[in-house]
């Protein structure tokens, strides 16, 4: 079975619009001509498709086959190009919870959908994904939810002595699907292996992928934290995959900015050498869409034509220790900045018509509590008024951690200078002492880059007065420079 290589994701991490959007608020058509153009111009070989936080069009198979039949024929949805949903946790988004059951129901209508296109049995999707998983009851639920409930009721009558519902309705296939974990927290990351092995205990499985999260992991303990968790992550799943035989495909989830993977057109070899373990990498709208469409297409197609490796064995102790002590200093500082963070957030552009997923930054009530906007629009915020938010809970390493650092993420002083490319001494006008007094700014021999300091010298200014006038503007024209929106 083919395992796809690249995944194109609906994060509105853009600055551009795509030639097909109708508005700068891409939605409901325009994401089914954005799945297309994905596969069939980009080269795409996967596109997750977000089923929570807005209304969701059940019919997205339905018509992809029937706008795009020509394209549909030579690539066959569900073996050639893939369409993966990623459904609503009813554990964290209560308010969402039906739409879950309601996903799971569209499946064999879309089976029956692509039934009738290709003349054969060809399920279009038959994997979703979990986002923000915790346990393995969790993913068990859906599995056997599907499987029990879904499909397995077709074999029962409507009352004692009447037809089964199969025989009226028809057959519901795929008879099961497979459940993406996507772990999103330090906590869950870190024990990403011990769930998945209780997961995969007592089924048939052969393959499973897995999906770590980058952005959330780096808004809730910085940047450093974030990259040693995926890493300690990403070799607790290998040895799960010798110990047990099943083979496991992870997926990273990765933007464009530095602080949320540094996955662009360009950095395309950089990512490959930092994580050869990886199958699926996820390119989000900036990837897409700030680039040219060239450089998008080579990117793509380099991607899926490297060859996944065995991944570097990290010293997970001293990972732990470091994880540890920036993720606490990182939420101190945090909790200073919330306040101007949250107001040029709310300056940010949407790009997207809903929320992409819910999730609330919270601090343990020992240091109070804080709220923030979602990881685009927070790292569109920093990266605006010249704060590179990698900096952030930084000032705590040593010269040995930073040593380690270098030694566990081959391209982290690459990451650190671009982030510095982005800083303006500007704005240390506008911080509170108990955040300037933290940042670490020795970086060796980094380059600001003049263009952008200029526009967030103006932007730092507009803060002060309160001025907002023209802030939106102004964040779009810095965000420009940069290539992604945040």
């Amino acid at each position: 079975m083919k395992i796809p290589r690249v995944m194109s994701t609906q994060h509105p991490d853009n600055v551009l619009l795509p030639f097909f959007a109708e508005s700068q608020d891409m939605s409901g058509d325009d994401e089914i001509q954005e799945a297309y153009y994905a596969f069939s111009h980009l080269g795409c070989d996967e596109q997750m498709w977000d089923c929570e936080g807005k209304e969701v069009d059940d019919f997205v198979v339905r018509k992809l086959l029937t706008k795009y039949e020509h394209f549909f024929k030579e690539a066959r949805l569900g073996e050639d190009v893939f369409l993966t949903l990623r459904v609503p946790n009813p554990d964290v988004e209560k308010e969402e919870a039906k739409v879950l059951i309601e996903t799971l129901e569209s499946i064999p209508r879309s089976c029956d959908a692509a039934r009738l296109f290709y003349g054969k049995d060809i399920p279009p999707i038959f994997e979703v994904i979990l986002p923000m998983t915790m346990s393995h009851q969790s993913l068990n639920r859906i599995y056997y939810y599907y499987k029990d409930f879904v499909v397995g009721k077709q074999n029962q009558p409507f009352y004692p002595g009447d037809i089964t519902i199969s025989e009226w309705i028809g057959e519901c296939k795929p008879e099961k699907i497979n459940v993406i974990a996507l772990f999103e927290d330090k906590e869950h990351q870190l024990e990403a292996h011990n769930i998945m092995r209780e997961y995969l205990k007592d089924k048939d499985i052969k393959h499973q992928r897995v999906f770590i999260a980058r952005s959330d992991p780096a808004m809730n303990y910085g940047m450093v934290s974030a990259i040693l968790c995926n890493k300690i992550a990403l070799q607790r799943l290998r040895r799960l995959s010798e110990e047990t035989g099943v083979k496991i495909y992870p997926i990273l989830g990765a933007g464009s900015a530095p602080f949320r993977g540094h996955l662009a057109p360009d950095t395309v070899d950089m990512i490959l050498e930092e994580y050869p373990d990886v199958q699926t990498f996820t390119i989000q709208s900036a990837f897409k869409y700030d680039h040219s469409v060239a450089s998008v297409i080579s990117a793509v197609n380099k991607l899926k034509a490297s060859q996944v490796m065995r991944g570097y064995d990290i010293d997970e102790g001293k990972c732990i220790e470091i994880i540890d002590k920036v993720a606490v200093q990182y939420r101190r500082v945090i909790e200073y900045l919330a306040p101007i963070i949250n107001y040029v957030a709310s300056f940010v552009p949407r790009r997207r018509m809903r929320k992409l997923h819910v999730g609330l930054f919270g601090y343990s009530r020992s240091v109070g509590k804080v709220t923030l906007p979602r990881v685009i629009s927070f790292c569109a915020a920093c990266y605006s008024i010249g704060l590179p938010p990698e900096i952030l809970g930084l000032n705590i390493l040593t010269a040995e951690d930073i040593a380690c650092m270098k030694d566990m993420h081959v391209n982290f002083m690459f990451d650190m200078k671009t982030a510095m490319s982005y800083f303006n001494e500007d704005v240390l006008t506008i911080l509170p002492d108990e955040v300037k007094t933290s940042l670490k700014l020795d970086w060796d021999d980094y380059r600001i880059n003049p263009e952008h300091k200029a526009i967030t010298s103006r932007i730092i200014k507009a803060v002060k007065d309160r001025d907002g006038a023209n802030l939106q503007d102004m964040l779009i024209e810095a965000a420009h420079i940069r290539k992604f929106l945040g």
